[in-house]
């Protein structure tokens, strides 16, 4: 399940998943927000909070992944700025070892760091 959240950090998408990311989900609730930020020309910035989280959905939404970045990356002049708050050993290895896919900064922390994500994608540039 995905849930939009509010931040106190100007510009920054907010989001918490808990269990496992469906194509639903991604569609319904991620996708649109970022969809619109690019639209707008504007720097993508998006704190992810994962709770309990067990990976994505088997099946096509590994490929929307991928498709987004591509939408995200031909975006050329726009940065964008990626904080995943997680105590997930397996997240933040995984992030780490494919980080680099991602079109722009993507950077790893801990629960109790969380304000200090906030704070990274407010002032990064």
């Amino acid at each position: 399940m995905v849930s939009v959240i509010a931040v106190d950090a100007p510009g920054v998408l907010a989001f918490v998943i808990v269990g496992r990311l469906t194509r639903a989900d991604y569609r319904g609730v991620l996708l649109p927000p970022i969809r619109e930020v690019i639209a707008n020309g504007e720097e993508i910035r998006v704190l992810a909070v994962l709770e309990g989280f067990q990976g994505l959905e088997a099946g096509g939404l590994l490929e929307e992944l991928k498709a987004a970045a591509r939408v995200g990356s031909a975006q050329d002049s726009l940065r964008s700025y990626f904080a995943v708050v997680t105590d997930a050993d397996w997240v933040r290895r995984s992030i780490a070892l494919f980080g680099w896919l991602v079109p722009g900064d993507i950077r790893v922390f801990t629960s109790d760091r969380r304000t200090e994500a906030e704070t990274w994608l407010a002032d990064a540039r």
